[in-house]
Order: structure tokens, then sequence, then C-alpha cells
């Protein structure tokens, strides 16, 4: 079975892992409601998507 000849150094290792971390998720403004919410998803609280009513929202709490 074929085995590493040098040690993989810190700085090797490192940035192989580059691309591992997370990603904050950005939140933007609704246009008709005005509160946050995810890019490219419906609102939660109006139910609009791009200036269309896409969800019914019930206001029971």
């Amino acid at each position: 079975m074929p085995v590493p000849k040098k040690r993989t150094s810190k700085s090797k290792r490192d940035m192989r892992r580059s691309h591992h971390a997370v990603s904050r998720t950005f939140a933007v403004v609704c246009a008709g409601c005005g509160e946050a919410k995810l890019r490219h998803r419906a609102c939660t609280e109006c139910g609009e998507y791009r200036g269309r009513k896409v969800l019914e929202v019930s206001d029971d709490l």
C-alpha cells in the first residue's frame, strides 16, 4: 500500500482546507413589508417573492 514519502507541512494542509470554511448567510430587506429575509426565497412575513404573492401567510399566533 502506498505511503507518503514526506510529511505534509502545516502550510500545505491549511491551503488545502482553505475552501472548507463556513460562509455567512446574508439577509436582505423585503420590499413588501420591510422585514429581513433570505435571498432568493419568499418572505415568511408577507408571502411575497419578486413582487408577487406566492404564499398564504396566516396571522395565527
